[in-house]
C-alpha cells in the first residue's frame, strides 16, 4: 500500500469509509474535510479546509504519495438552477489541488467522478467510458468539466491520474441526508414507519454499488497507479434495477412494508442508467462482488444497531 495518502472531502460517507480501510493497511494518512474531524477514525491526522488555496495544498502535499480526491458539495438535485454554484462547490478545490500538483509529477491522483451523473439514458447497451458524456444536471457538467481539466493536467505536467466513476454507493456508515442517497431515505422511512416521497412512478433504474466493493477498487488503483496518463474507470455492480424494484427488495431485507408516495419525475434524473464496469477488471482484476439484496442487509443490520 502506499505509504502516505492525502485524502480531500474525507469527511463523508466514502472518504470514512477509505481513510479507515487505509489505515487497515498501514498507510498515513491526512484527511481534509470542510467540516471538523471525524470521530472514531484514529490515527488519522484531520484537516479542516475548503482546498481553495493551491499555496495550502501544497504544504500538506510534501512528502505525500498519492491524493485522493473525493470533495463534492452538490448532487444532481441540489444543483438543479444553480451552476454558478458548481464553481466553489466541485472546480475549485479541485483546479487549486491540479496546481499544487503540477511541480509533483510522481504524485498519482484518484479522482472521484460519477457514473449517474455523466451518463445519458442506457437503452440498448451499458455506458462505457468511452461514450461521450451527456450529463442531464449541472453537478454532472461539472464533472466532465472536472475530468477534462485533469487530462490537461496530465498532458501538460506529466501527471498520472485514475479516475472513477461510480454508480450509486450505499452501505454501512451512510447517514440519511436530504437529497442525499435513496438507500438510507428508503430505510430510514422503513425504521420510522414513514411515507417515502418518489420522484415519478418508480420505474426510474440505477445501478447501485455496495462500500466495501468501491473501497476495493479505490485501493486496487493506489496499489496499481497509472503511469503519466489518465486511466478512467466506471465502478459499478453492473445490474440496473427499478425503483420499484428496489423498494421490493428492501422489504424482503427487513421484513417490513415501506409506504411510498409517488411525484413528477424530475428533469435532472435520466430514466434508466445501466454501467459497464469491464474496464476495471480488464485493468485491475476488479469485479463487484456484493449482490444488492445482500448489501441491503448489511447495511439494515448497521442502522439498527449503530446507535446501540
Amino acid at each position: 500500500m502506499t505509504k502516505q495518502v492525502l485524502v480531500i472531502g474525507a469527511g463523508g460517507f466514502i472518504g470514512q469509509s477509505l481513510c479507515q480501510a487505509l489505515r487497515k493497511q498501514g498507510a498515513i494518512v491526512k484527511a481534509v474535510s470542510r467540516n471538523s474531524c471525524t470521530p472514531g477514525l484514529t490515527g488519522i491526522e484531520w484537516i479542516r479546509s475548503d482546498c481553495h488555496s493551491h499555496l495550502q495544498l501544497a504544504g500538506w502535499l510534501r512528502d505525500t504519495d498519492a491524493v485522493v480526491f473525493l470533495a463534492a458539495g452538490s448532487t444532481p438535485g441540489s444543483s438543479a438552477g444553480k451552476p454558478v454554484a458548481e464553481l466553489s462547490n466541485n472546480l475549485t478545490p479541485l483546479l487549486a489541488t491540479l496546481e499544487a500538483l503540477q511541480q509533483l509529477r510522481d504524485v498519482p491522483l484518484v479522482y472521484f467522478s460519477s457514473a449517474g451523473a455523466l451518463y445519458g439514458d442506457s437503452s440498448a447497451m451499458p455506458s462505457r467510458e468511452a461514450d461521450i458524456p451527456e450529463p442531464r444536471s449541472y453537478h454532472g457538467a461539472a464533472k466532465v468539466a472536472a475530468e477534462q481539466f485533469i487530462g490537461a493536467w496530465t498532458r501538460q505536467y506529466g501527471g498520472a491520474a485514475t479516475i472513477i466513476r461510480p454508480s450509486n454507493v450505499y452501505g454501512p456508515g451512510q447517514t440519511e441526508k436530504k437529497g442525499f442517497g435513496i438507500i438510507p431515505a428508503m430505510l430510514g422511512c422503513i425504521q420510522r414507519g414513514e411515507t417515502l416521497n418518489v420522484w415519478g412512478d418508480g420505474s426510474v433504474a440505477r445501478d447501485y454499488l455496495y462500500i466495501d466493493d468501491l473501497i476495493g477498487l479505490t485501493l486496487a488503483a493506489l496499489n496499481h497507479p497509472s503511469h503519466q496518463t489518465v486511466r478512467t474507470l466506471n465502478a459499478a455492480s453492473g445490474v440496473s434495477v427499478t425503483l420499484n424494484e428496489l423498494f421490493t427488495l428492501a422489504e424482503e431485507a427487513t421484513g417490513r412494508p415501506l409506504r411510498r408516495n409517488y411525484e413528477n419525475i424530475r428533469t435532472v434524473d435520466a430514466r434508466r442508467v445501466s454501467i459497464d464496469a469491464g474496464m476495471a477488471k480488464e485493468h485491475l482484476h476488479w469485479q463487484a462482488t456484493v449482490p444488492l439484496l445482500q448489501g441491503l442487509k448489511r447495511t439494515w443490520l448497521w442502522l439498527n444497531t449503530s446507535r446501540l
